[in-house]
């Protein structure tokens, strides 16, 4: 019984899968939300995820660099779209990110060699969606534009710095970013898988507090934020 349950679901998902293909990738594929892009307005929803990272600049050069261990973060957030003209369409996607990064140190020190900066941010992207010319049921696009992200775990208004371990990074943030996607149109919605660089163009970091030596900032020129996002987008 078990075999011929599953034997019949495989039945079914092996259609589905055709069906799916046929309809997408076919020579002459039945168009779907073929007036859906000519809409002024339009809003949706993304689920995805990130890697982020830091870059440093240093006031004098180094034997051996801050090293970043890298999580892999989530994404979520809604989109609203503004249509310019037949390929160029203006965007608006804030969501909420979180990520994880240790920074290490080389420091004889090993208790103190280990920063954990947890971050939060609420992530406010304007971007210009460059659309090329949909065949059949997918359109390629490019993407670019600028950013600005609150950081909920940035620690700014801490009086305490490195020496009692607590990092401080700045809360507000800029950035600049660039990606490309793909649009594909099912009966129902359109599917947008999508991937993007971000790259931060202001100095995050919030310096120890002055009076005693620190080893953790002093010698650090700036750290900029850097992230590879990954987007599931739903319309």
């Amino acid at each position: 019984m078990k075999k011929t349950v599953i034997l019949i679901l495989l039945a079914l998902s092996t259609k589905g899968y055709s069906q799916f293909a046929k309809n997408m990738f076919s020579k002459d594929p039945i168009t779907n939300l073929e007036n859906w892009q000519k809409q002024r307005v339009y809003f949706g929803y993304y689920l995805g995820f990130n890697s982020f990272d830091f870059k440093f600049d240093y006031k004098n050069p180094v034997q051996q660099d801050i090293q970043v261990k890298k999580t892999t973060g989530f994404n979520v957030g809604v989109v609203a779209d503004l249509r310019l003209q037949e390929y160029i369409n203006l965007r608006f996607e804030p969501g909420l990110y979180y990520t994880k990064r240790d920074l290490y140190y080389p420091l004889p020190d090993k208790k103190d060699y280990l920063r954990e900066v947890n971050s939060t941010y609420i992530h406010f992207p304007l971007l210009l969606k460059f659309s090329a010319l949909r065949t059949g049921n997918i359109r390629p696009y490019l993407v670019g534009g600028m950013s600005t992200t609150l950081n909920l775990s940035s620690n700014a208004k801490s009086e305490d710095d490195n020496h009692e371990q607590k990092f401080r990074v700045k809360q507000w943030t800029a950035a600049y970013e660039l990606g490309f996607g793909i649009d594909l149109f099912t009966e129902y919605f359109i599917f947008s898988p999508s991937i993007r660089g971000m790259f931060g163009i202001s100095d995050e970091l919030i310096r120890d507090n002055p009076g005693t030596p620190s080893p953790w900032t002093d010698n650090i020129d700036s750290m900029k934020s850097r992230a590879i996002l990954v987007n599931f987008t739903f319309h």
